[in-house]
């Protein structure tokens, strides 16, 4: 599989396990301190050929894909969720622990960034379909996430990402029912 778009990921581990992967030419941030040179190169590969971000689905990969995309605008998402980036014996988290499989299909589901337009789908949608403020909620937004292809998201990030990613409230709605109908079954 050969990736047109230039992937931005954290350090040379993520190079190398993404390589293994597709055919594709990577960016490393070298951690959360994201320097000027670098931000430069992301603006460079965006313009010329695109960019698709592919962080760590922890605190620190979000705040690297955060200041990236507010850096340089237009850049494509790609998610690895959580539970296919651990790695055995719980050493850690990240993209270099993912299956060469999770790997491609993450990257075969990518999100644009769009501007923030207004959706269909509104706050008091979450809360009645128990996404924000329950018991079960972070459980849920996690599985929307995965199913969605939107990462992991807090209570206040859910609905944000799903404007930004222009989900319609039918894929919302029939995300949500799979996770309700996964719930019912366990």
């Amino acid at each position: 599989m050969k990736i047109k778009e230039i992937i931005v990921v954290e350090g040379r581990d993520d190079t190398a396990r993404v390589k293994m992967a597709v055919d594709a030419d990577t960016i490393e941030t070298n951690g959360s301190a994201i320097g000027d040179t670098v931000i430069q190169q992301v603006r460079l590969a965006q313009e010329t050929r695109g960019v698709i971000i592919l962080t760590d689905p922890d605190f620190p990969g979000e705040k690297i894909r955060k200041t990236i995309a507010e850096a340089v605008p237009g850049c494509k998402h790609a998610f690895l969720p959580k539970h296919l980036a651990k790695a055995k014996r719980d050493k850690g988290i990240g993209v270099e622990h993912a299956s060469l499989d999770s790997i491609r299909e993450c990257l075969a589901h990518v999100h644009e960034e769009m501007e923030e337009s207004e959706s269909d789908i509104t706050l008091d949608d979450l809360f009645d379909a128990g996404l924000i403020g329950g018991e079960a909620s972070k459980r849920r937004r996690e599985r929307l996430g995965v199913l969605l292809n939107i990462g992991y998201t807090n209570a206040k990030q859910l609905q944000k990402r799903l404007h930004m990613f222009q989900i319609t409230k039918h894929d919302f709605i029939a995300a949500l029912k799979t996770v309700m109908q996964e719930e019912a079954d366990e």
